[in-house]
């Protein structure tokens, strides 16, 4: 891998305003504007336990409701990994993690393989955490996904606490994307067809 890998997006529609940069070869630090504090502390777990450095700052229309918001910041931010990625020469492409958080426990399943595909199996208890709708958890990562285009698996193995699966979820997302980004132990794309 050579060069730096960073992704600068910004996106302005009616509804929303977001702009992020990522760096794919940072330390975990973190910058997050969006709104919505548990979402913020979502992202900031996704970026520390990933250890890219992401600033994700979102003006949303937050008096209608989190999905315009939640959502078009899962576009950027999986544009943004896209983008980082450039030709994906020498990268180990798979990444997985699971994660406990007390008595819940998550995986995640990654394969930069240039198609968006999510597969969300999970279940959560309480529909609401403080102003944050937990129904748009799915929709983050599918926005992710499918713009970032890898397939993203995500599976609840265990757990009962809201709160503890959504962060169980997010760093486990982290976890595997920063194996799948990393340097695999050969050269060139990880593919027999030569390209992802």
């Amino acid at each position: 891998m050579n060069g730096l890998r960073k992704g600068l997006i910004s996106r302005k529609t009616n509804e929303t305003e977001i702009n992020v940069s990522l760096n794919l070869d940072g330390a975990g630090n973190f910058q997050i504007e969006t709104g919505l504090p548990f979402f913020d502390h979502m992202l900031q777990l996704f970026t520390k336990h990933s250890s890219f450095d992401l600033e994700l700052v979102a003006r949303g229309d937050l008096a209608v409701d989190g999905h315009h918001t939640v959502e078009d910041a899962g576009i950027c931010l999986g544009r943004a990994i896209k983008s980082a990625l450039g030709g994906k020469y020498g990268i180990n492409r798979y990444g997985h993690a699971i994660i406990p958080m007390d008595e819940a426990l998550a995986m995640a399943v990654v394969d930069l393989s240039g198609r968006g595909f999510l597969a969300f199996d999970v279940a959560l208890p309480a529909q609401r955490i403080g102003n944050f709708d937990t129904e748009l958890v799915e929709e983050f990562f599918r926005a992710v996904a499918t713009n970032g285009e890898f397939n993203l698996h995500i599976r609840l193995l265990a757990g009962n606490n809201t709160h503890h699966i959504i962060e169980s979820i997010f760093k486990a997302l982290g976890r595997s994307l920063r194996e799948a980004t990393s340097a695999g132990n050969g050269e060139g794309i990880p593919s027999t067809k030569g390209t992802l």
